[in-house]
């Protein structure tokens, strides 16, 4: 037993000082220190309303549910997140539409968390009043002004704006204009198809994303998501036209992109790849009416002949609000001389976004339904690193290594046993 502990002790060894010895080492540190960065800000929105008293959500009250899930989520922000709290509808309880569409206030500054005066805050709300949405929208950013930190609000609902004719959806549109990048999401608990559709027109206008939300966990993860989601840069998507042959598609270089396509209709972009980089691409189709059942989203890679490179799709059935799909395409590196100064000529390759979504019965289909496309172009590593890295899809000199690593350690093992039962026998 000491011996093979021994042997096996010594094989790791050699293992790892072979691994060592050829994997590159991590980058050197920066000389200079990094520019501090602006704390994010969010600020979370929770309706207050009397149709918080509503026991559908796991057994509780909406109310319940959305202190419960607030509890979790102020325990999980991160420390470098500036938060703050905002209610709707949470002191009026009368009948006077006036004073009820004005009750909106800020319940916790946007600052640095105490967790334990923001919980104590959360716990004194009752369902009380009006749904002023709007308003509170207009509350939340006038909230998140100053500096150049990434801004978000959180809307948590359970019904539509009852303060018309200032339409919150309007109101969106109107922050999204000033070109501030503050992103609006919205969660609606236990929605009706006017809540929903109202819900999504206020995201949609920000860039932010609409949520669903039937039970108190998904509420809390959804929540800490995007809370956690704020220190990310903030990506304006760009508004594109697909077209309906690929000669005539639009050109897309990196980035974020909008359209809206019909129900069965496929649309075409173009994007260029150069000798040694990797296309990579993704799509998102958002259901926002009803569809029928069975649906999909496929996404195609071509050459401008007509032959498919690579596809990526998906389905489904039943309800749903997004289906998405993507692909990778690497293009080999050129052939060329390196000694040459022609630059290798990129390859135009076609984009096809398709989508079997069918309308339910009585369902408009114009506009078309929003599409999202995601469009990145990486390098691939250059000829110094690929013997010391390898990396993903060009590790046949580690495989190889380590193939014949294993050989030896098992020629190794298999002599030391025969050894080991020799001298057994002789004793």
């Amino acid at each position: 037993m000491i011996i093979r502990k021994r042997l096996a002790t010594g094989v790791c060894a050699l293992l790892a000082a072979l691994a060592a010895g050829l994997l590159p080492a991590s980058p050197a540190a920066a000389d200079e220190p990094a520019a501090a960065k602006e704390a994010p800000k969010v600020e979370l929105v929770l309706d207050v309303s009397g149709s918080m008293r509503a026991r559908d959500i796991d057994g509780q009250s909406r109310m319940a549910a959305a202190k419960q899930a607030f509890n979790e989520v102020l325990d999980a922000v991160p420390d470098e997140v500036r938060l703050g709290i905002r209610t709707l509808g949470a002191d009026y309880p009368g009948d006077d539409r006036e004073r009820g569409c004005k009750d909106t206030r800020q319940l916790y500054p946007v600052g640095p968390l105490d967790r334990t005066e923001a919980k104590a805050a959360v716990a004194t709300l009752a369902p009380t009043g009006w749904t002023p949405i709007g308003p509170a929208l207009l509350g939340a950013a006038k909230d998140l002004e100053g500096g150049d930190a990434t801004r978000r609000i959180v809307l948590i609902t359970d019904g539509e704006d009852t303060c018309a004719p200032l339409d919150p959806c309007e109101v969106a549109r109107e922050i999204a204009a000033k070109g501030i990048h503050l992103v609006i999401d919205t969660l609606g608990l236990v929605p009706d198809a006017k809540t929903r559709a109202q819900l999504r027109c206020i995201a949609e206008a920000t860039g932010g994303t609409y949520t669903s939300v039937q039970h108190t966990q998904e509420l809390s993860g959804r929540v800490s998501q995007l809370v956690e989601r704020a220190a990310d840069p903030v990506v304006v998507p760009v508004a594109t036209e697909g077209a309906e042959r690929c000669d005539g598609a639009p050109v897309l270089t990196p980035g974020l992109y909008t359209d809206r396509e019909k129900f069965g209709e496929h649309r075409w972009y173009r994007v260029d790849v150069l000798p040694g980089q990797e296309l990579r691409a993704s799509v998102s189709i958002g259901a926002d009416r009803r569809v029928g059942r069975d649906y999909g989203v496929l996404l195609r890679a071509v050459t401008v002949h007509g032959r498919e490179i690579v596809r990526g799709s998906e389905a489904g059935d039943g309800r749903t609000d997004l289906i998405s799909t993507g692909l990778r395409y690497p293009k080999p590196p050129s052939d060329e001389a390196d000694d040459t100064d022609t630059k290798p000529a990129a390859e135009t390759v076609c984009l096809q976004v398709s989508n079997s979504f069918s309308p339910a019965a009585g369902v408009k289909t114009e506009p078309g339904m929003p599409v999202e496309l995601t469009v990145d172009v990486t390098d691939a590593p250059d000829a110094a690193s690929d013997v010391a890295s390898f990396g993903l899809g060009r590790g046949w000199w580690l495989l190889g290594l380590l193939v014949v690593a294993g050989f030896l350690t098992g020629l190794v093992w298999g002599w030391v046993s025969r050894w080991r039962v020799s001298v057994w026998r002789t004793n």
